[in-house]
């Protein structure tokens, strides 16, 4: 919990700050468990106010009263419906990065502006694309990623979630219901070094001057891992 840590809370309608957290969280992914509604991401990164929607494709979203604010135990929310509408219930997921400091990075043939927490093996990575397979953005992480998600922010574009224990030839969307795609792969057929990911063509992660973000994920020790499974069908499996 020093490095991620989950709220609960009750929507006012209005406005409030949201406490409990236990470090000024760079990243919340909020839900309503009351009612349908979308997941809306929020990062110090990108900015306040400025959400994408993991059960969409749909481009980065400006919602003023969505979270206003990451504060040192928590985060501040305005009226948005989504994530402060009176009497439903919501979960707060937060990850700490590097308390809002970014940082350039060139160790790509893109440049990419990252916010790394090389402890908890978490970068929240910015990016342009450059359009052709084979660019690189660097993560600004100590260890190779094992798991990413891309996704476009200026207009529509899928989730794409690369997973190392799946292969590198091809990807799952978080937006969608579809299993592993293997019509091309996001890392163009390449795992992510300790340095840098390189990036396919696809107009979702890598379209010429689109703008997107990633996040990317390594296993650590005695606070997380990331691979896959093969289900048996057994209750005791």
């Amino acid at each position: 919990d020093d490095h991620f840590n989950t709220v609960l809370y009750t929507g006012d309608g209005s406005g409030q700050s949201i406490t409990g957290v236990g470090f000024q969280p760079d990243w919340t992914w909020i839900k309503s468990r009351s009612h349908a509604s979308s997941h809306v991401l929020t990062d110090s990164s990108r900015g306040v106010t400025k959400s994408l929607f993991s059960d969409t494709n749909g481009a980065e979203q400006t919602l003023s009263g969505g979270v206003t604010a990451f504060g040192t135990d928590g985060f501040t929310l305005g009226s948005e419906g989504t994530v402060n509408t009176s009497s439903r219930t919501y979960v707060a997921w937060n990850w700490k990065a590097n308390g809002g400091t970014t940082s350039s990075n060139s160790d790509g043939s893109l440049t990419s502006t990252v916010q790394a927490n090389t402890t908890a093996g978490l970068s929240v990575i910015t990016y342009t694309g450059g359009g052709s397979a084979g660019d690189t953005i660097g993560h600004g992480l100590n260890s190779a990623p094992e798991q990413v998600w891309f996704k476009r922010r200026d207009d529509t574009g899928n989730w794409m979630n690369y997973v190392k224990a799946m292969g590198n030839d091809g990807y799952i969307n978080l937006d969608r219901s579809n299993g592993k795609d293997t019509g091309g792969s996001p890392v163009n057929s390449t795992d992510p070094s300790s340095s840098v990911i390189t990036l396919g063509s696809f107009q979702s992660l890598n379209g010429n001057t689109n703008t997107y973000v990633a996040y990317a994920f390594h296993s650590v020790e005695g606070y997380s891992k990331f691979g896959s499974y093969n289900g048996n069908g057994n209750a005791d499996g």
